[in-house]
């Protein structure tokens, strides 16, 4: 069996059945015993014991060889010997303890390029071929949809914009002009804020002028008694003199 497809099975065989940290290397610049080694973590010896016999069944089927497989009886460590290929399949603790991955793991193996290439040979087998260009030609064309012209806007000048349609006259003659109403005088003897009824206004201008005529009589007594005092003091100034 080619080696590229011994080991696309073994890993699918390992996944199958959730083996843990998978890691694939490559051997022939090391040793001519075999080609790849395989290694993988099981949690329990029920779970190394499941991926030893999903290897040995899948290989199997596949019209592979399986020379031998050691370490069953413990489930610790069991080795699955394929010939070309050997599988380490181990719990965590066995595995980190013997470190083979520091052995034999110079050249890695990446699991997806692995897949990768199995799996492209054998769908470029399955594809079905390309039609040739001459027989292309040979096959009716699609009838092609109807195109539909749109009429073209005619571009603006640069600087013209729309003129603005015009608003329609207004007929002045038929506007009516009202009358404006011309303002009251405003009794000054009123104050403001104050609400004074229409017919009580005659007898509060009476009443201003009264307080006006007395307002002036107090005026004319107080400048006459200013007055007073400096008289007085003019006659006891003239008694004096003459004295």
């Amino acid at each position: 069996m080619d080696i590229k497809k011994l080991q696309t099975l073994v890993v699918d065989a390992l996944e199958d059945v959730k083996g843990q940290e998978i890691a694939l290397f490559d051997t022939t610049h090391l040793t001519s015993l075999f080609d790849r080694i395989a290694i993988v973590s099981g949690t329990s010896n029920r779970q190394t014991k499941a991926l030893a016999a999903s290897v040995r069944d899948k290989v199997k089927a596949a019209g592979g060889d399986v020379i031998g497989m050691e370490g069953e009886d413990t489930g610790e460590w069991v080795l699955v010997d394929l010939g070309d290929m050997i599988v380490h399949i181990m719990q965590a603790p066995i595995r980190a303890y013997y470190r083979l991955e520091e052995i034999w793991g110079d050249k890695p193996v990446k699991l997806g390029a692995a897949k990768r290439k199995s799996t492209t040979e054998g769908a470029e087998a399955a594809a079905p071929k390309k039609v040739s260009g001459h027989l292309a030609a040979g096959k009716k064309e699609k009838a092609a949809e109807p195109v539909i012209e749109k009429k073209a806007v005619p571009a603006r000048k640069p600087g013209v914009t729309k003129a603005k349609p015009k608003a329609a006259p207004v007929d002045t003659d038929a506007v009516v002009k009202k009358p404006r109403k011309k303002a009251e005088p405003i009794d000054p003897a009123i104050p403001e804020g104050k609400k004074v009824k229409v017919g009580a206004t005659k007898s509060l201008t009476a009443s201003t002028k009264a307080n006006r005529e007395e307002k002036a009589k107090v005026a004319s007594k107080l400048k006459a008694a200013a007055e007073a005092p400096a008289k007085t003091v003019i006659k006891r100034l003239k008694k004096a003199a003459a004295e």
